[in-house]
């Protein structure tokens, strides 16, 4: 299947690489194998949850009926790892590693600069082994220069593979701004390949945090971080948590297409915490800067996870399924029409600034809740 938007084009069949790219036996070649197979499924299955939702849904911000300013005066901008964004939001780490990756992630680079967003880049895990598909992350930096830009490793393979010193060579190979490191056990224990030893993670984590020139963003992959796992987070200097939490993209889901044992994989489909409880939860400790990832899929959704406490909100898979589908608005356009989705909702509640959303009621199945 061919997929065409305004010149840019790519065989889908393409992503999975040659068959003799599958064959190779070293380690590279089967992680870049895994991610093209990663891709191509979140492009041609149905990967969501199936029952579990983000919660947004059952959120309805309060109207204010006198916003006392005008609309095209009202202010989505804001800062961002020291760079001036144009709204709270990240098109968060998809995919790298492998030879059709270099032109997803440049395509998404131009975007994210000319609308200026940050962009998350995929797990650089393969880097550790080889730099075959070294420019797949490189060449984002040379096409977004002026936004925050997120690297992206796993924490099994912090703790497990060289820890600091391999972070640092990554980190000398692609100037990022901040480096999300992602706990996915989850993902890892479906994988048939996983790695599932995540002892030490923590120790890793804080060393990390302590001796890296660049931000450390302890994420998660689609399950959610719960209070209690962001405050052990907290107490060892962790300051940015990506909550992703549950209700977008099932990696359970993923692995069923992938081969995983079915049974196993169906049985955790709907596995993790919403995304909105996530945020409830993690309000309460402070110095944390919060994002909110995981099944955000509009602008309304980046608002009121900003009324729930999130300072950046971030998204996948509606970017991907726009930079391949042949209709319908383009990477770029996305993100405006997500942008005036927001400002108008700042509007309707009487938000000058993005700051102002976190003093913003809701109600939730009939009880109102105060912004703070």
């Amino acid at each position: 299947m061919t997929h065409t938007r305004r010149g840019y084009k790519m065989e889908q069949r393409d992503l999975t690489g040659s068959g003799d790219e599958k064959s190779h036996t070293n380690g590279g070649d089967r992680v870049a194998a895994r991610k093209a197979d990663h891709l191509e499924i979140c492009l041609s299955q149905d990967v969501s949850f199936r029952r579990l939702t983000t919660g947004f849904e059952q959120m309805q911000l309060v109207h204010c009926a006198l916003p006392e300013v005008a609309l095209d005066r009202v202010d989505t901008g804001t800062t961002f790892l020291g760079r001036a964004l144009s709204m709270p939001l990240m098109i968060t780490g998809m995919t790298g590693g492998f030879a059709q990756a270099e032109e997803v992630n440049t395509r998404l680079a131009q975007a994210c600069q000319s609308q200026r967003v940050a962009l998350g880049l995929g797990s650089q895990r393969q880097l550790l082994e080889n730099q075959q598909h070294l420019r797949s992350f490189s060449a984002v930096r040379e096409l977004a220069p002026d936004i925050p830009l997120v690297g992206n490793i796993g924490a099994a393979q912090v703790a497990q593979r060289g820890g600091l010193g391999a972070v640092e060579r990554i980190l000398r190979m692609v100037e990022v701004d901040a480096l999300a490191v992602h706990l996915n056990p989850l993902h890892e224990a479906l994988q048939p390949e996983g790695d599932t030893d995540f002892g030490g993670v923590l120790a890793a984590l804080q060393q990390l945090v302590e001796e890296l020139p660049v931000p450390v963003i302890v994420k998660e992959t689609g399950a959610g971080i719960s209070k209690e796992v962001a405050q052990r987070l907290a107490d060892i200097g962790v300051r940015y948590i990506d909550v992703s939490g549950a209700g977008g993209t099932s990696w359970a889901a993923v692995e069923y297409y992938r081969g995983a044992d079915p049974r196993l994989a169906e049985k955790f489909w709907d596995w993790g915490i919403p995304t909105a409880l996530c945020l409830q939860e993690l309000r309460s400790i402070p110095g944390l800067h919060v994002l909110a990832s995981g099944g955000v899929r509009d602008g309304l959704d980046v608002a009121k996870a900003l009324v729930l406490g999130a300072e950046m909100a971030g998204a996948a898979a509606p970017f991907l399924k726009a930079l391949f589908a042949q209709e319908g608005p383009t990477v770029e356009e996305l993100i405006a029409q997500w942008r005036e989705e927001l400002r108008l909702a700042m509007f309707l509640t009487g938000c000058a600034e993005v700051e102002r959303l976190r003093e913003v009621r809701y109600f939730l199945k009939g009880r109102f809740m105060e912004g703070r």
